[in-house]
């Protein structure tokens, strides 16, 4: 197990190091920040609010769906940054910087990801026409989050399957 943990960790900081090397890259610099915002979580009503105006039929089913796979995902997040524990790569690795002050302390598994995961798969599930385009945002949150220092690519990962599995379990009870 001990080899299996160390490969992971020995992956993440190539990883993390190939990313995070373009950190001097203005125009990222810049745009970036606001990528990792769009996962806050914070915008996530006014897509509500937005289908309510542009497919208001389908606007109540998207909303139950949502709550209940974000019912099921933010304990399950929070109980495993709680165990884990994990400390952020600005923490643990000399010359690192985090470009934005995290919402709590640990890195594993990452909440933006997890939770743009929620939103992206019961879009998607929704509305298939846009299924690439939102998970290219996905993607880009989770870029996003290693980019600007505060989380290393397996916490990504795990958001990700975090957020997919919850969404899942929102759909098939939900629809």
């Amino acid at each position: 197990m001990k080899f299996i943990i160390r490969n992971i960790s020995y992956w993440d900081r190539v990883f993390f190091e190939l990313i995070n090397r373009y950190r001097d890259n203005r125009l990222l610099s810049r745009v970036i920040p606001w990528v990792s915002r769009s996962g806050d979580g914070w915008y996530y009503p006014f897509v509500v609010v937005l289908l309510l105006f542009t497919h208001p039929g389908q606007a109540f089913a998207f909303l139950g769906v949502a709550l209940a796979s974000f019912a099921s995902e933010l304990p399950v997040y929070k109980l495993v940054k709680n165990m884990v524990k994990r400390d952020r790569p600005f923490v643990k690795l000399p010359g690192i910087l985090n470009r934005v002050v995290p919402p709590d302390q640990f890195s594993f598994p990452s909440g933006h990801t997890a939770g743009a995961s929620v939103m992206a798969v019961v879009l998607s599930h929704f509305f298939p026409i846009i299924t690439l385009p939102i998970y290219a945002w996905v993607s880009l949150v989770g870029f996003s989050r290693v980019y600007l220092g505060v989380h290393y690519p397996s916490d990504i990962l795990a958001g990700f399957g975090l957020g997919w599995a919850s969404a899942q379990m929102g759909i098939f009870l939900l629809t």
